[in-house]
């Protein structure tokens, strides 16, 4: 990097990051001598650091690189107006650190002193962080943390499931999923097939009736099964270990259901309160569920990405084409956001029930041998610039003038064709 590229920075700083301390390489512009520091995790400490580079270098902006997006020392750094945050991937730094160092060997302070030779030679590569404002940040990490409740009560569902197919599973044949508060509630009155069977029918019939299950058919054929099936095992050594297990992994459930139920709640109310949630809520098949983990992923910032293109790159919908030589293929994009990425595969799909072009072009791709998940992807690659379009100029997405330019642009194609074959 020139020096008229790092002009606007009084120093440049790379910083480490560890749980209890940080470890710091500063280096003041123009290229003075390096200066290494050792930062401890704590409010106090961090507080008087800032405040000496402020003092040092006036109100001059400190460019300071490191490997975190998101966690505790960028939540501490964020306060402070003369840091400019250059988050870069923690990948990045792993290469620069094998490229220099084949040996392997990795120490704090030099993995700092690289990310200050990032900002000094491919600052151009990389951008500051802005911050989305507090609102989006806060669903960001509502929809986020929602997303590692439900998959933590997967685990916790097939966990019951093994469970009760080794003593119980005429339970397993009542329910149509055990993540309910139906399912929980049998299962802490009646855990074992015995204490069923001793249950009189009007007081099972009085259950389901409580629970909203009306279906008097469905309700006999449970009770049919419960009261004449037979015990897997009567050995005690497996029945006793089961039963404490049901019991725990049912009010640990408990606690993800009623724990999902409040962060809905929560994420209803600060997603309908966002100015942009009118975009997000006309997309079809977004619902409450994606439509606040699309804003998420797209966040307030609109000179985040300077065109569809880059918001398809980092959101890991765009594939990869590498060559070699004469050899040429594409892949699945491996570097992008995980959860982000998610939403909108996810959404692209649910999306086929209820837009009209969306479930013709997924028909096409697999009318072309595409499986479904190649399918869904395409379909995302295609949905991302009409968001993006739509984010980007404030506006609902609307079906109907979607199709409308659909025809009018094949309409064009095909007059123009016969010009074309003309030469």
């Amino acid at each position: 990097m020139t020096q008229d590229t790092t002009a606007e920075f009084a120093a440049l700083v790379g910083i480490d990051w560890a749980d209890r301390k940080h470890d710091i390489c500063l280096q003041a512009l123009p290229g003075e001598t390096r200066e290494h520091a050792v930062l401890e995790h704590r409010p106090e400490a961090i507080e008087e650091w800032a405040n000496g580079l402020r003092t040092r270098f006036g109100n001059r902006p400190v460019a300071v690189c490191l490997e975190q997006r998101r966690g505790p020392l960028v939540f501490a750094l964020l306060k402070y107006e003369h840091l400019v945050l250059f988050p870069v991937n923690p990948q990045l730094l792993a290469g620069l650190r094998r490229a220099f160092h084949p040996s392997g060997a990795k120490d704090d302070p030099t993995d700092a002193d690289l990310a200050v030779d990032i900002l000094l030679q491919h600052r151009d590569k990389i951008r500051p962080w802005v911050p989305d404002d507090a609102r989006t940040r806060q669903l960001q990490a509502l929809v986020q943390a929602r997303r590692r409740l439900v998959e933590q009560r997967v685990r916790t569902t097939n966990r019951l499931l093994a469970n009760l197919k080794g003593y119980y599973p005429q339970a397993v044949e009542c329910f149509e999923s055990l993540d309910s508060v139906l399912a929980c509630d049998f299962l802490t009155q009646w855990p074992s097939l015995g204490e069923a069977k001793r249950a009189r029918a009007p007081t099972l019939t009085r259950f389901f009736h409580q629970h909203g299950v009306r279906s008097q058919e469905q309700i006999e054929a449970r009770i049919t099964l419960l009261q004449g099936a037979l015990p897997l095992t009567t050995d005690s050594g497996v029945i006793v270990p089961s039963l404490l297990a049901t019991s725990t992994l049912v009010a640990e459930l408990r606690a993800l259901i009623a724990g999902i139920d409040s962060y809905d709640a929560t994420i209803a109310r600060l997603f309908k309160a966002h100015p942009d949630a009118f975009i997000f809520d006309s997309l079809p098949g977004a619902g409450a569920t994606f439509a606040p983990r699309l804003l998420a992923a797209l966040g307030s910032d609109r000179t985040r990405f300077a065109s569809v293109a880059s918001m398809q790159q980092y959101l890991g919908i765009a594939p990869v084409t590498e060559r070699s030589g004469k050899s040429s293929w594409v892949h699945w994009r491996y570097a992008a956001p995980g959860f982000l990425r998610q939403s909108i595969v996810e959404w692209a799909g649910m999306s086929i029930r209820y837009s009209f072009w969306a479930q013709a072009y997924y028909r096409q791709q697999r009318e072309k041998g595409k499986k479904h998940h190649v399918a869904v992807r395409a379909l995302a690659f295609k949905w991302l610039r009409i968001l993006y379009r739509c984010w980007t100029d404030r506006k609902p997405y609307d079906e109907t003038k979607y199709l409308f330019a659909l025809k009018r642009r094949a309409t064009a194609s095909r007059t123009q064709a016969p010009l074309t074959s003309l030469g």
